[in-house]
Parts: C-alpha cells; sequence; structure tokens
C-alpha cells in the first residue's frame, strides 16, 4: 500500500514537472528597490522595537546616536577619550539579545584595530569614539541600520 502511494505520488510530481514552460515577467529595479526599502524600512523598526525592549527589561539608560547606536557606560576609565586613526586594544563580545554569544575575545584575547581604519564591526568604530581608555560599557546596535550607513 506505502509502495502504490510513493509510486502515484512520484507519477503526479512528474506529470507536473512536465507542464509548459512558465514565463517570468520581467522585475522593473525601481519597483523592486522601493519594495526593498519598505521592507527594510519595517526591519529596522522591528529591531528597534527589540532592542527598546531589551533596555526597559534590563533597566539601561543608554545614550542613542543618529545610527542607531546606543551605549550605556558600566565602568568609567581613567584613560583620554578614543580619536579616530588611533590604535585601540579592546576585550568585547558580541551577544544576540537572546544572550547568544556570537564572537567573544577571551579566547584569542584582546583585539587590536586602528579606529576608523581596520575591518572590524562598524558599531565598534562609532562605539569606540564615545569611550575613554579603560572604560567599560554595553552596546546595541541595529544590524541592518548598520547596514545602510
Amino acid at each position: 500500500m506505502n509502495f502504490q502511494f510513493y509510486k502515484l505520488s512520484t507519477l503526479f510530481l512528474l506529470i507536473m514537472a512536465c507542464g509548459e514552460e512558465q514565463t517570468h515577467q520581467p522585475i522593473n529595479p525601481n519597483q523592486l528597490k522601493e519594495v526593498l526599502i519598505e521592507r527594510n524600512i519595517n526591519a529596522v523598526k522591528k529591531e528597534q522595537q527589540q532592542i527598546d525592549n531589551y533596555i526597559k527589561r534590563h533597566k539601561l539608560n543608554p545614550i542613542k546616536t543618529g545610527t542607531g547606536l546606543h551605549f550605556q557606560l558600566i565602568k568609567e576609565g581613567e584613560g583620554e577619550k578614543v580619536m579616530e586613526g588611533q590604535v585601540a586594544i579592546i576585550s568585547y563580545e558580541v551577544t544576540l539579545l537572546d544572550g547568544t554569544q556570537c564572537y567573544s575575545t577571551k579566547e584569542k584575547g584582546p583585539e587590536e584595530f586602528k579606529v576608523g581604519k581596520d575591518n572590524v564591526e562598524s558599531g565598534l568604530h562609532e562605539a569606540i569614539t564615545y569611550l575613554k581608555k579603560g572604560d567599560k560599557a554595553i552596546l546595541l546596535s541595529i544590524p541592518r541600520a548598520k547596514a545602510s550607513i
């Protein structure tokens, strides 16, 4: 009985696959661009709401920049403010809002990069310029907003 069902299902799929070739309408690049922009805007709004909920749950009071980066100083350092072009040596971890760890420097040790120049997460370049040597902070960033900057 199961074998018969399998044969009939296979035959049905083969018959359907042998149908006439379907023609596709050409995609209007302007319409596609508008749809993608609208979907990206909606996704950024959704991600911002998730960050707002995280901030509320954890009773944070971060500073929000114009690019969507939120940062809250946890421990104030004693050094000078970091400037673009300087070399920064930092320890950090990247997690999702649910706590899932994506990356950490704990295993490899602190990461060194030239602020504003090297290939690290764009939010790090911006955030580091708000900090001083020895500062410890929580950074929250909307990935889609960063991708469109």
